[in-house]
């Protein structure tokens, strides 16, 4: 690990923490006499080694950054928790990712199917003919409707007795790659696909070859809402409990959370199991968040009867909210509002930017008041606001990457480090 101390905190699918892990870091930054603490949540490293992997990147300049701070004894966290990245989606500076080249369909080999059993979980026979007709892909349309049926039948159940969230509940955001027809929501995929230079060669051209690579995307985007869900779970059920424990035994302690794509969700969902005083969080830093806009808003634009599903939690923090985003990230400038609206025939689902549908990763906070909005260089000049919400375009620098994700993994940056010790008071603005 590229800074120490470090531990981890493991959650599974439902958020129950591993107990020996978690104890651990209480005890350990309890002895060292840590005066703050760094927690970074992962997006779609499916493994523990892999996760590791980038939190060591992510984590090499913060030594250096705070050689010389006075007064700071800082320690390192990473969450470890159930989601996974589909094969040939590149990654930069990521050692295990594939080599940047012609966009590739998702890879449904035998190490793939493993993964997508327990990651969303579903029967194996199911898999397995996912797998085959992936692999066939028969000019037979009613394969292709077969096709897309599997799929959704992979979503998450809600719990019993809950009730489905309404077609345009924001709120939960909704996912309406469910609903539909099968063939209207594969053509809808691969149209943007072909937009962004991202559908493979092979399904380029006409008929039901280029509809299923939009199927293929259906697939993509069904284990992506999976995660989705889970991160909000895994927060709220997992890492908020942990953090009030924290607080109870290291009392002093400032927490800085950060959070990468679904792991921005997963930090963001653990303010719903904070208290509204006595936290020990002093920052909350998003990079590439991979959920609504919308989720912070007290009022709704398209519904003022009602707010964000994190409305007015930000309070919850003694310091900043930070949400950085970028232009370049295409997984969130085009596939996630299209995933939320590919349903609808009344909305453009098509370039949909500051629509009802966008991610806080694309275009940062909204319709939440007041919350500034500045660029990186501001930020690192000493712009982020002491406390509240502000949105941070760090364009600049998150800026790399192929199709169909772009830039959304590019974040292993010293500027972005810097925000994140900037939005916590540990270090001052640079000159």
């Amino acid at each position: 690990m590229s800074a120490e101390p470090y531990w981890e905190l493991t959650f599974d699918a439902d958020g129950d923490a591993d107990a020996g892990e978690r104890d651990a870091l209480i005890r350990g930054a309890v002895s060292a006499g840590l005066t703050d603490l760094v927690v970074f949540a992962h997006g779609w490293n499916n493994d523990r080694p892999r996760a590791t992997g980038l939190y060591s990147r992510f984590y090499a300049p913060f030594p250096g950054l705070l050689r010389g701070a006075t007064g700071v004894r800082a320690g390192y966290a990473g969450v470890i928790w159930p989601s996974m990245r589909f094969p040939g989606e590149e990654i930069p500076d990521f050692p295990q990712a594939a080599a940047a080249g012609a966009p590739a369909p998702p890879v449904l080999d035998a190490a793939t199917r493993e993964a997508l059993i327990r990651i969303l979980p579903c029967e194996r026979a199911v898999m397995d003919r996912i797998a085959e007709l992936a692999a066939e892909q028969p000019g037979d349309p009613a394969r292709l409707e077969e096709f897309v049926t599997l799929v959704r039948g992979l979503a998450p159940a809600r719990p019993r007795g809950a009730a489905a969230p309404p077609a345009e509940d924001t709120q939960d955001e909704g996912a309406h790659l469910l609903t539909g027809d099968p063939r209207q929501v594969c053509e809808t995929f691969a149209t943007a696909l072909d937009r962004m230079g991202a559908l493979p060669p092979a399904f380029l051209g006409g008929g039901l070859k280029r509809l299923w690579g939009g199927a293929l995307e259906v697939l993509r985007q069904m284990s992506y809402f999976t995660m989705k869900e889970r991160a909000g779970t895994v927060g709220e059920k997992g890492l908020g409990p942990a953090l009030a424990l924290l607080a109870e035994s290291a009392t002093g302690l400032r927490v800085h959370l950060a959070g990468h794509s679904f792991g921005a969700r997963l930090v963001s969902y653990a303010l719903r199991a904070l208290p509204d005083d006595g936290t020990c969080l002093s920052s909350l830093t998003l990079l590439q968040g991979a959920f609504s806009h919308y989720a912070f808003s007290s009022r709704l634009p398209f519904d003022t009867g009602r707010g964000g599903a994190l409305d007015g939690l930000q309070r919850r923090i003694r310091g900043p909210l930070v949400a950085c985003h970028s232009r370049h990230d295409s997984a969130l400038g085009t596939l996630y509002p299209l995933a939320s609206c590919v349903s609808r025939e009344d909305d453009e689902i098509l370039g949909i930017d500051g629509s009802r549908w966008g991610a806080i990763g694309h275009d940062g906070i909204q319709a939440t008041d007041p919350c500034a909005r500045i660029a990186l260089d501001e930020a690192l000049g000493g712009a982020l606001p002491a406390e509240g919400c502000v949105s941070v375009d760090a364009s600049s620098v998150v800026a790399r990457g192929g199709p169909p994700s772009g830039a959304h993994s590019d974040i292993c940056h010293e500027e972005l480090a810097r925000v994140i010790l900037l939005a916590g008071r540990i270090l001052p603005p640079r000159s």
